[in-house]
């Protein structure tokens, strides 16, 4: 078996656990719009918000229009309904301490640049990390090949020496195609049997 040494991890349930149900129903009920309906919508939006082309005041106008008002709310309470739904996964977070220095870890995440200014300060690891690879800064997002060959470029290593995690099943696809030791997360036991099968004991 060829020696992992690198890690990509995705951070959206996995690092963080994010409940969309959570910010549909805070939407609605600043805006007036049906939860459901808010869901649907946001579907088509998505892409492009995690790849920067919906970014700023023009994703806060049209993000408040979803919810129901033409009148967008001010940048400082968006930010707060807009990052309500986040949670860190706190028991995953010694398991990322004892990978940093033994192999290199690297994030690989679709977000967009308000999500991202919100949940990086709450995991201090973040700065220890090899490198963070960030769909709206590169402005291409999973499941294009293109942002995991741009990952494995910047750790200088080949696809069968990296493992990555996330809780996407397609995005997983992907990164198995590309020779990548790729592995649907689910939660920190089977992580941790993930992990040993691939011979990084933690």
């Amino acid at each position: 078996m060829t020696r992992i040494q690198s890690v990509f991890l995705d951070l959206g349930n996995v690092l963080v656990f994010h409940d969309d149900l959570v910010l549909f129903q805070r939407m609605s009920a600043w805006g007036g719009a049906d939860p459901e309906n808010i869901r649907k919508r946001m579907l088509e939006l998505w892409d492009s918000i995690n790849r920067g082309d919906l970014a700023g005041d023009e994703l806060r106008r049209t993000v408040c229009q979803v919810a129901g008002s033409n009148v967008p709310m001010e940048a400082g309470p968006f930010f707060a309904m807009w990052n309500c739904h986040f949670r860190v996964h706190r028991e995953l977070l010694p398991i990322i301490d004892t990978l940093l220095g033994r192999v290199k870890v690297i994030l690989l995440s679709n977000v967009n640049e308000l999500h991202w200014r919100f949940v990086r300060p709450l995991i201090p690891q973040f700065e220890r990390f090899h490198d963070l690879v960030i769909s709206c800064e590169l402005r291409m997002a999973k499941p294009d090949p293109e942002i995991f060959q741009v990952a494995l470029a910047r750790t200088g290593l080949r696809a069968e020496e990296t493992a990555y995690f996330d809780d996407v099943p397609l995005f997983v696809k992907v990164a198995s195609a590309l020779g990548i030791q790729a592995r649907v997360f689910t939660d920190v036991p089977t992580f941790r049997t993930q992990l040993a099968q691939l011979g990084v004991v933690v």
